[in-house]
């Protein structure tokens, strides 16, 4: 099997904003795939732009990781010019601006959630080319193919936190379920008027969906495990 090692880092992925009545929630696997090799089965895919905005990243990691670091830095710069924290609005339209006008070149969609005192929790979507659009609920990535009737049965508005976030736990493990290119643990991040807070599901406590196997251990622990007794001659 040619596993193409040397094919760009890619995050086929599951990526999903959700908004509910005092916030947003946004929540990702963790794999990123090198062609059919695992390059990393626990990296972070939801990352920090302020301290009120966050962005869930998919398509090519390196595309979605420099557009990050840009807009981050040019936020930094904007804070401090307004001397107030930036909107979850302008930092979308930041990365729309970007992604619009490179759209030739980059391989990467976008979800931007959070939370300013102006309008409450957002979430942005911003897809290949550099679209924005404002929605209750957003997902991307290649695990999203097999979530859109789940989030139309699913969905509902004025969430609590608690329904929120176990709305997008599950439907992250039915992704990885049904997703080749998604795995490993889910991650979520809570923003609110309160702050932010992460959370870590391991993917052994996640939901086991139809025909799934149970966690097995590794080959190691098998190996390492003590032998059966010597029959007695």
């Amino acid at each position: 099997m040619d596993l193409n090692l040397d094919a760009p880092h890619s995050m086929g992925t599951t990526i999903i904003g959700v908004t509910y009545n005092g916030g947003v929630i946004l929540g990702a696997d963790s794999r990123t795939s090198t062609g059919m090799y695992v390059a990393n089965r626990a990296s972070d895919k939801i990352t920090q732009l302020t301290d009120n905005v966050y962005v869930c990243r998919s398509g090519s990691a390196a595309d979605s990781q420099v557009v990050s670091d840009y807009v981050r830095y040019f936020l930094h710069q904007h804070t401090i010019q307004l001397g107030q924290p930036a909107t979850v609005k302008v930092s979308a339209n930041l990365i729309r601006m970007l992604a619009y006008n490179n759209k030739n070149m980059l391989q990467t969609g976008l979800i931007v959630g959070g939370w300013d005192k102006y309008e409450g929790g957002k979430i942005y979507g911003i897809p290949l080319g550099g679209t924005v659009v404002e929605q209750p609920f957003a997902i991307g990535g290649s695990g999203s193919s097999y979530l859109y009737g789940f989030f139309d049965q699913a969905w509902k508005e004025n969430m609590t936190k608690e329904e929120a976030e176990q709305l997008v736990v599950k439907a992250v493990s039915l992704a990885i379920a049904r997703d080749g290119a998604s795995g490993g643990v889910v991650r979520t991040v809570i923003i609110n008027s309160e702050g932010v807070t992460r959370n870590f599901y391991p993917g052994d406590k996640l939901q086991l969906w139809h025909e799934e196997l149970e966690p097995q251990n590794s080959l190691l622990d098998i190996l390492n495990a003590a032998g059966p007794e010597p029959m007695a001659m």
